[in-house]
Parts: C-alpha cells; structure tokens; sequence
C-alpha cells in the first residue's frame, strides 16, 4: 500500500460518523478509497446522508500526524503489515462474517491468517480450574494444527493465547487498542511472544486507547477469524457470550464447558448449552467436530474445477447459481464446483458492485436491481 492509498483509507476510516456501512457503501459504488475521494460531493450525496457529504468535505487535523504515525510504525519492523478487505490473502473465514472489518494492522506471523483457528475467549477472572482447562484445551488444539484465537484480556484469553503458542496452529490475538498499545498492561511479555511466534491484530488506528465501547466490538473479529468458538468460563454477563453469539450467527459451532451449578462462572456456559451450543469435555470433542468440514474443504481444493466452469470471472455464472434465496457459501461451492478462493474472490466483487447483499449467518443474496 502506498502512501496516497494509506492515506485516502485513514481519511474515510477517521471521518467522524461515516462507520464502516457508509465507507463500504461509498467504495460498492464508487471503487478505491482515493476515486471515493475524488468524487466528490455531489457523488457522495447520492450514497450517504447529507450530514456526512459535510463530515466528509472537512480536513482531518490529525490525518498528517496519523498517516506519519502509520508509516514510520510500518518502516520499524519488517513484522508489521496492513491487510485490505480487497487483499489476495484476506482471511476466507473473516471475509464471510456478517461485518468483516475494511483494514487491518497486523504485527507478526501474517500467514496465520490463512490458517484454521478456534476461538477461546472465557472470564477475566478465571477459577484455577477455568485457567488450567483453557491453557490445556487451546495446546491440544494447537497440537492439532488450530491457531487459537482470542482478545488477550486477562484470564482465559491469556491462558489460551499461552497454550496456542505451545503448539504448532501457534495463536493470534485481537487488539481492542491500536497496536502501538498493548493491554492490559500485564500482557506486554505475551505480545511480544506473539509478535514473535504468532500474530497481533486490530482494527484501530495508531493512537486509539483502550475505550470500552471498542472491546465487544473487536469481538465479531475474534468469532469471524475461528471456525469454531470455545467458551471454557463465562458469567450471564460475559462479553465472552457476545463473541459467542456472533460466531453463531456468522455460521460457526460453538462449544461449552460445562462446570458446577453453584459457580457464577458456570452460568454464561450452562446458558449457551441451553441454547444449542455443543457441549466439550476434552479437546477431541471439539477436534471430532471441526475435523469432517475441514477433510470437505482440503477435498473441494485438491478436486479440479469442472469444464463448464472455466469462464470463472464471468459473474452472471454466479448470479445464476445463487438464485434470489438467500444462500451460504458452501452451498454455492455445491452448485456450482468452485473452490472457496475462487468464489469468495468472486462474491466480494458482485457486493462491491451492489449485485449481491452480505446477510447476517454468513449468507449472501442476489439483490432485486442485479
């Protein structure tokens, strides 16, 4: 990325009030983050609100400090990137939630994003047991080859981000902070470790602090990123549920550990088996769960592509496949013999273009005017 693309993208992702809906609408109809801002205004009043045409017509004071900031942060180790929702290597699994995010800093191992990952999120304040039983779970699925995935709160979150780093699927945190601040504090050792051996991630921009409002919201990252999500201890109230219900919504298996009926700690899980979560005892559980879709997926890729599809970049195949129901993308790989690269290549095109509409449950539907 060069400096007038970093720039034209921090303009957009700064304006005050346009949120990624209206950026994403701007660049469906208008292409690249430099043509959405040579449009200009009569352009952008005809895609967002009037208020907005004006947010975005005013001159960002911090953006020459910001765009200094980002580029001297990427020049100071060859371990940090950035990643475009447009990029070759954007995560197929993120790329098909509900609201993957539009760009990414990265710090360390970037090509663990293409990796299959668990979730492991749970209490900050873990019993013993909660601790042991995270740190356990998440190296036994590292073992198997999972990159484990989590927020690096304290509690669980650090105990699984410590067993994922034992094994060889190794772990990638989400940052609810710019990545030139880590926190909490007290895991300053451990991102460092996965600076080295795993993978940092966020959303926010350079200078962004640890606000509240941004932790449940880095959340739908965390479930995005994993085929599945393990909640090993969560109280009702656990920001841990919401990861959990976002995975579910984006398609994803959910797992529970179950614990004692008298343990507060017990209750957010007790709550998720209740509503159909898959109840674990052992990390086998979760890997004989995962491991049938992962053998369907490693079979579509090695299979080769049917005659009829070679005309692959023409989207009206596509279009035709999909219908006007609202359809997943194992499905359409069903219909129509297309590898996931290829399709979800495919798909993010027809939903820039404003043919096809992103659902929440990972479903994609033709819209009326294609």
């Amino acid at each position: 990325m060069d400096r007038d693309e970093l720039s034209a993208w921090l303009q957009l992702l700064e304006t005050p009030g346009l949120g990624l809906a209206g950026v994403r609408r701007l660049l469906a109809s208008l292409g690249s983050p430099q043509a959405v801002l040579a449009a200009g205004p009569p352009a952008w009043g005809a895609l967002i609100r009037p208020e907005l045409v004006k947010a975005l017509q005013q001159p960002l004071p911090q953006l020459p400090e910001l765009l200094a900031r980002t580029l001297a942060w990427l020049a100071a180790d060859a371990r940090r990137s950035l990643l475009c929702l447009g990029d070759a290597d954007y995560p197929l699994p993120l790329l098909n939630s509900p609201d993957p995010p539009l760009l990414l800093y990265l710090q360390g191992r970037r090509a663990l994003l293409g990796s299959d990952a668990v979730a492991v999120v749970g209490s900050r304040h873990p019993s013993h047991q909660g601790r042991d039983n995270a740190l356990h779970f998440a190296a036994a699925l590292s073992e198997a080859g999972y990159c484990i995935v989590s927020g690096l709160a304290l509690g669980i979150d650090g105990a699984a981000h410590e067993g994922g780093l034992k094994g060889i699927g190794s772990s990638i945190a989400v940052l609810g902070t710019g990545l030139h601040e880590i926190y909490p504090r007290r895991h300053e050792a451990l991102a460092e470790r996965l600076s080295e051996q795993g993978l940092l991630v966020s959303e926010y921009a350079l200078g962004m602090p640890a606000l509240a409002a941004n932790f449940p919201r880095r959340n739908r990252i965390i479930a995005g990123l994993a085929r599945g999500c393990l909640v090993v201890e969560a109280a009702l109230q656990s920001g841990s549920l919401i990861t959990a219900r976002l995975a579910s919504e984006a398609g994803r298996e959910v797992f529970a550990i179950p614990g004692s009926i008298h343990s507060p700690l017990s209750q957010g899980c007790h709550a998720l088996l209740r509503q159909g979560a898959a109840l674990v005892e052992n990390a086998q559980e979760v890997l004989d769960a995962l491991e049938p879709s992962t053998r369907h997926r490693a079979a579509t890729a090695a299979a080769p592509l049917p005659a009829p599809r070679a005309a692959l970049d023409e989207p009206g195949l596509v279009l035709e496949a999909m219908g006007y129901d609202p359809v997943s993308l194992d499905a359409l790989m069903a219909r129509g013999g297309w590898s996931a690269a290829q399709l979800s290549a495919l798909l993010l095109d027809l939903e820039l273009t404003g043919a096809v509409a992103r659902l929440p449950g990972a479903l994609f539907q033709r819209r009326a005017q294609a």
